[in-house]
Formats: C-alpha cells, sequence, structure tokens
C-alpha cells in the first residue's frame, strides 16, 4: 500500500457555518473521519499544518507548506494538501518552484461546499488527489472534478461551479473515468536535477492590471515604497498606452532603478507577445521582461520566488528565460 500523507491548511473543505459566514472549523481528525473510504487503498497519515481561510495563506504559509512537503519526501510514496481555492493556485505554483524536482507526487485539492455538506465536492476531489498521489508521478498538482493540472498551470476560473480550475495553456496531467485514473505521461515535465528547498521569498512585488487612462505615476509610488518586482497585465498580445500618458517612460525609470517588471497579458489563453506591436515593442526595448503563456499566479510567484534567490535583476531576467517546472511553453528547463 502507497504511504500518502495529508496535510491540511483549513480552506472550504473544512469549514463549517459560524454567525460570521464558513469559517475553517474542522482539524485533520475531523477530515480523517471522512477518508474511510481510503485508508483500504492507501496507508494514510493526516497532519495539521495550518487552520486557515485559504484568502489568509500568504508568503509565510506558502513556506510552511513548502516545508512540510520537502520534510515528507523520502518517508511517503506522495502528499495530498487540503487548501481552500481561492488562493490554491498560487501555492500550487509557488511550491512548483520552492520544492522544483521534488521526486514524488504533491497534489493540491479543495472543495467547493464543505465536506460535511451533503452535496460536497471534497470527498470526490480527495479521491482523485489521492489516487494522483499514489501515481508515482513526480512534481506539483492540482486535483479537482476528476481531472489533474499541473501546479504552475492551473487557475481558479469559477466560484461555485464544481469545475473550480482551468488548466490554462496546458494539457490536463490526468484524469478519472469508468477506467479509473488516465495519467498522460507527457503533460509532466521531467525532474532535470536533484530536489533542494528553495524557500526564500521577496513579498516587495506588485500586480497591476492595466485599464485604458492608467496613470503612470503610480510606478512612482512603487519605487519609493522600494518594491523590487512589478508585474503588469497588459492588454492583448502586450500593449502597453504611451500617448498622453506614457507607461513606457516610468517602466523605464524603474528598470534603470533595479526593478524588476515582467509584462503578461489579461488574456488566460494563448501567448503574449511583445514583437508584435509598436507599444510592446518600445516595452522591449526599455527592457522589460515577458511573461508569454505563463499564467499571472506563475508569474508573480515566480518573480517573488526568483527576487527570493537573486538580487541581480538579470539573473531574474534569465530565470524568466527558463521553464523550471513547466511553467511556460517553448522555453528549455535550466
Amino acid at each position: 500500500m502507497k504511504r500518502i500523507l495529508m496535510l491540511t491548511t483549513g480552506g472550504t473543505i473544512a469549514s463549517r457555518p459560524t454567525e460570521e459566514g464558513l469559517a475553517p472549523g474542522m482539524n485533520g481528525t475531523d477530515l480523517a473521519h471522512y477518508l474511510s473510504p481510503l485508508t483500504d487503498n492507501y496507508k494514510v497519515s493526516v497532519r495539521d499544518i495550518l487552520h486557515l481561510d485559504s484568502s489568509n495563506i500568504q508568503p509565510e504559509e506558502w513556506q510552511i507548506i513548502a516545508r512540510s512537503v520537502y520534510e515528507a519526501r523520502e518517508e511517503y510514496d506522495g502528499v495530498v494538501v487540503s487548501h481552500g481555492t481561492d488562493t490554491l493556485a498560487y501555492t500550487a505554483s509557488a511550491l512548483s518552484y520552492m520544492v522544483r524536482n521534488i521526486p514524488i507526487p504533491v497534489v493540491l485539492t479543495g472543495a467547493q461546499l464543505p465536506i460535511e455538506h451533503p452535496l460536497s465536492d471534497g470527498l470526490d476531489n480527495l479521491r482523485t488527489a489521492f489516487a494522483m498521489a499514489a501515481s508515482g508521478y513526480p512534481g506539483v498538482f492540482v486535483a479537482f472534478n476528476r481531472q489533474v493540472m499541473l501546479g504552475c498551470r492551473a487557475v481558479k476560473t469559477h466560484t461555485t461551479h464544481f469545475g473550480a480550475f482551468d488548466s490554462v495553456n496546458w494539457p490536463l496531467v490526468a484524469g478519472v473515468s469508468g477506467a479509473g485514473l488516465t495519467v498522460y505521461p507527457n503533460a509532466i515535465p521531467p525532474l532535470d536535477g536533484p530536489c533542494r528547498l528553495r524557500d526564500r521569498l521577496c513579498q516587495e512585488v506588485f500586480l497591476i492590471k492595466l485599464t485604458p487612462g492608467f496613470n503612470p505615476e503610480i510606478f512612482d509610488m512603487l519605487l519609493q515604497m522600494r518594491y523590487r518586482g512589478v508585474v503588469i497585465e497588459a492588454f492583448g498580445a502586450g500593449g502597453l498606452h504611451f500617448i498622453r500618458r506614457n507607461l513606457i517612460e516610468k517602466l523605464s525609470t524603474l528598470i534603470r532603478a533595479g526593478v524588476a517588471v515582467v509584462v503578461c497579458s489579461q488574456c488566460l489563453y494563448e501567448s503574449s507577445n511583445f514583437s508584435l506591436y509598436q507599444a510592446g515593442q518600445k516595452a522591449l526595448a526599455e527592457g522589460v521582461i515577458q511573461g508569454y503563456d505563463m499564467t499571472t499566479e506563475a508569474v508573480v510567484t515566480k518573480l517573488m520566488w526568483a527576487l527570493g534567490q537573486w538580487e541581480d535583476v538579470e539573473q531574474v531576467r534569465a530565470c524568466f528565460g527558463q521553464s523550471l517546472a513547466g511553467e511556460r511553453s517553448g522555453a528549455g528547463a535550466g
């Protein structure tokens, strides 16, 4: 029997009604009660590490989760992390870098309804997560609605639908059907070295979604606040306005001051390409870093992680030129 460790962090799956709405109210022992159908097939251990609504899971909590996962890599065949859905994609992306080349499956899952609710999707999601955790395929994954996605490609796209997550710009890693769990190995990036815990993060990263008429002076404020990284969701394939309100000029000031600026697209699917249009080429000429087909969650967490590893922006730029865990297409691992 495969040895599976379940790390609990709170979230909707473990929530109960309170006077202020749903809040995490179940611990690992409570959740373990619902795992009895699974314990016949796996040797399950349950460990509480957090007890939070995922809106309150922040970089400090990513470090706690990463360290727990890293410590489990030799004793267990797989790890399941129960997590609230709202920030699950950020955690999954962050883990993809922090425990890169983890030699066992690490599978994050949760629920749209508390597991105590009679119509909850929680147990079904746990079944899928445990099956993937026992599959032997290494990496960080998200299991939801009988589908398994690469952790750094998952995005929450629905607030209440049981199919809460989409795999963006990447095929599914596995699916559940009458044939059981079917894994698609070609969708799983191969390991390219030993696993090391690299959990230092820079929290001075700011995310901006451009709107027409966006005031460039905000970048002056970010510089005064000593932000080290900025992620910009630009228009379409890579548009930023420079008439009347010159964003390009302000970005140049940021970059000359040593701030890493990564620009991706507001569009959920397909890739940005800043070489297509004049506005994009102007931004490239000033030294912005392209996000290509990465999700916003993957870009933000990669920038936080990269700035945690290196002070030199050129090393951060080189990091974004590589695909570390399958987060971007068309780039070799490094």
